[in-house]
């Protein structure tokens, strides 16, 4: 292989060369097809080649390619942001563009303590998130995830965050109690941290609604974000959901939390908004939240230079309409059904599959050495990464991640195919995770 200058995640990964795409499936500079079971890290849900999203990019680079929101706004901007709050539930109003996860959440942590500041209520500014969770890599989003390993070396540039329990079922539900019981209990955690802190300095709870690639796509249980909501007007706390990677119909509906019946004060989206054709994020706020800065100072103190960018907004609006009008979203939920039985078919008894979990095309598999008592896999094994490793070796794109429980133990694969995969992709999905699975399993001596 001849040098390369480019910074890779891992220095020592020697990664083959993606050449082009199609559909399901991305093909290397040899010619080998991988199917991408996890839609990179969620973002796929058209799937790879659309026309119609390429074509919308193509027109707006040929009429206007970039222009500074500092001085103008864009008709494709204005278009997506109308859509997305036509589609949006509660009473959620604007929508502020960024270009990726991390920058979103950040934006709207800030826009949060503005908020407040422009209330007059500047003491509030702690923020409450939870155990296992992963909210992005910039240093605001990075304190507020509970992501143990990802924080650690830099634990010293990091705000103090507090975070209480997960809502994670399968790992810390005693097996006595409900899982109403259980949920009711852990969203109780909440309103306990907040007179912990003193109500009048809490400035907002954020969570993912279904917890991705920390935990791998863990579901709240029936009632859990209700409470939570309860808690939060109860003390004039923001509810800000981060649902960069659950978000634009991965778990069945555009947005995950229409299926909690509740309203969210800020939602962060990304990934499936841009279906991995250009890089865009949103964050999206109320009503209350926009006028505050509006009747206020009237600026967001907040920018980055490509926020709101024509071409990315295009194609945001080319992906967003195709999710509504070809009913990709209506579809989601059966098709999450047919892999999940899939998996449960194979996988459902095998030995060290935990867990088959998830919404929608938005499914985790936690892998454990002991079934009876869930007991994880050694860390020093490394089974995440030899689980990737071999998976690529079968021509099979899925996403595991190691740290599951708390940060350092537990291992699971999470699956976020595209929209577009059919029954006989499932199938492959499905054949090459079991092969796989079974094949570091036993490479692993374990």
């Amino acid at each position: 292989m001849p040098m390369s200058h480019v910074f890779p995640r891992h220095t020592q990964a020697n990664l083959p060369t993606a050449s082009r795409a199609k559909g399901c499936y991305i093909y290397d500079s040899n010619g080998k097809a991988y199917l991408d079971g996890s839609g990179g890290a969620a973002v796929s849900c058209l799937g790879h080649g659309d026309a119609e999203v390429i074509a919308a990019i193509a027109a707006q680079n040929d009429a206007l390619a970039f222009a500074h929101t500092g001085f103008f706004t864009s008709e494709p901007a204005e278009e997506l942001a109308d859509l997305l709050i036509k589609h949006a539930p509660g009473e959620l109003e604007r929508v502020y563009f960024v270009s990726g996860g991390s920058e979103a959440v950040e934006a709207a942590i800030k826009l949060a303590r503005q908020f407040f500041v422009e209330i007059g209520q500047p003491e509030r500014h702690r923020i409450i998130a939870r155990r296992q969770s992963y909210h992005g890599n910039t240093l605001g989003a990075l304190a507020t995830g509970g992501n143990l390993w990802r924080r650690e070396a830099f634990d010293p540039l990091l705000v103090n965050v507090s975070h209480i329990a997960p809502c994670f079922v399968y790992a810390e539900k005693p097996e006595r109690e409900t899982e109403w019981d259980y949920g009711q209990r852990v969203a109780a955690e909440l309103e306990t941290e907040i007179l912990k802190l003193g109500p009048e300095t809490v400035m907002a709870f954020v969570a993912e609604p279904v917890v991705g690639a920390t935990a791998g796509a863990v579901p709240p249980t029936d009632g859990y974000f209700k409470r939570v909501r309860e808690i939060c007007d109860t003390y004039g706390v923001l509810l800000i959901l981060d649902e960069v990677m659950c978000g634009m119909g991965r778990t069945g509906s555009l947005f995950s939390h229409e299926a909690d019946g509740i309203q969210a004060d800020i939602v962060c989206i990304a990934k499936g908004l841009g279906g991995g054709y250009q890089p865009i994020g949103a964050t999206l706020c109320s009503k209350q939240i926009y006028e505050a800065v509006e009747v206020g100072s009237g600026f967001f103190q907040h920018g980055h230079t490509y926020l709101g960018h024509p071409t990315a907004t295009a194609a945001g609006l080319a992906v967003v309409r195709a999710l509504i009008e070809r009913g990709l979203v209506d579809r989601v939920t059966a098709k999450g059904q047919t892999l999940r039985s899939m998996l449960n078919s194979q996988l459902g008894q095998h030995p060290h599959v935990g867990d088959i979990r998830g919404q929608g095309l938005f499914l985790g598999l936690e892998l454990v050495a002991n079934r009876a008592t869930k007991e994880p896999f050694d860390p020093a094994l490394g089974l995440a990464k030899k689980i990737k490793a071999r998976a690529m070796e079968n021509g099979l794109i899925c996403y595991p991640m190691a740290g599951t429980r708390d940060g350092r133990n537990g291992d699971h694969v999470l699956l976020a195919p595209p929209f577009i995969a059919d029954d006989a992709v499932f199938e492959e999905l499905t054949d090459k995770l079991s092969r796989t699975l079974s094949e570091t399993l036993e490479f692993a001596s374990l």
